[in-house]
């Protein structure tokens, strides 16, 4: 548990203390035990660090200031304290817009952004729904966001990931489960639908690796963000959770990503 002074977060660091830094940072209702095997096969070449994001996990519990651009500055806190920057910075989901806002909030402490499925760039019938899924939140907490959970993998996820994850984010507070959706998507400095996305990602001066499960928001980010030294895949037939699915893949992914950008 490390005191940053704004907060107290949960952070586990391995592999060699001189090594260059990778950031392993979960995604909505999660913690970073979804990382285990990824910081297990990376901790070999890499000084790996995985924080319970606020509000998460073991990590301490405000009960406001729950929202992604607080955790950004969460983060960037825990790089100075433990002194491991320009970090690689990973996210998952809601991690991947935390690790975005990192790099445009405090370039100077990060290398670059891998961001798996992140939680920018909603569009279509995806906004739409954003007002409805709020006020079921508020009203039934990490019940209602249990739902959506269950839904988030595909036929070949590994058994028994569903109901790990249904359980981690039914263990998530309500209070939490809440203002980290509107902190993603309807407060005023949210950045996940896609107008917003485009203006933000577009201040991000560190290369990017975004992965997404979706060909469309492979196709706009591409198209739409592109910049020198960022790239863009897709991977079709895969879940929300696909860093777990497939962890073998992330880890090449990673690993190459870091040890040639």
């Amino acid at each position: 548990m490390i005191d940053l002074g704004r907060g107290r977060l949960f952070c586990v660091n391995s592999g060699p203390v001189d090594a260059p830094a990778l950031l392993l940072v979960h995604g909505w209702g999660g913690d970073g035990r979804e990382w285990s095997f990824h910081a297990e096969n990376l901790a070999d070449r890499f000084r790996v660090v995985v924080p319970d994001l606020r509000g998460h996990g073991r990590s301490e519990v405000p009960g406001t200031g729950n929202s992604p651009r607080e955790m950004a500055d969460d983060l960037a806190a825990l790089v100075e304290v433990l002194d491991r920057g320009p970090v690689v910075a990973v996210g998952h989901s809601m991690g991947g817009q935390v690790v975005n806002l990192l790099a445009v909030r405090r370039p100077d402490l990060v290398r670059s952004v891998v961001a798996l499925d992140p939680a920018h760039g909603a569009y279509g019938t995806e906004v739409d729904g954003i007002p409805g899924r709020l006020a079921a939140y508020r009203e039934h907490g990490a019940a209602a966001a249990a739902d959506f959970v269950a839904g988030a993998f595909s036929a070949q996820a590994p058994p028994g990931l569903r109901t790990a994850h249904i359980r981690t984010m039914l263990g998530t507070p309500d209070h939490v489960v809440a203002q980290t959706y509107a902190g993603m998507y309807t407060d005023p400095e949210a950045v996940g639908v896609r107008p917003h996305s485009e203006e933000y990602l577009r201040r991000r001066i560190r290369p990017a690796l975004t992965v997404w499960t979706s060909a469309e928001a492979a196709a706009w980010e591409e198209t739409t963000l592109h910049m020198p030294g960022s790239r863009v895949e897709h991977w079709p037939g895969v879940g929300h959770y696909l860093h777990e699915e497939q962890p073998e893949r992330t880890v090449r992914l990673i690993r190459r990503w870091a040890e040639t950008e």
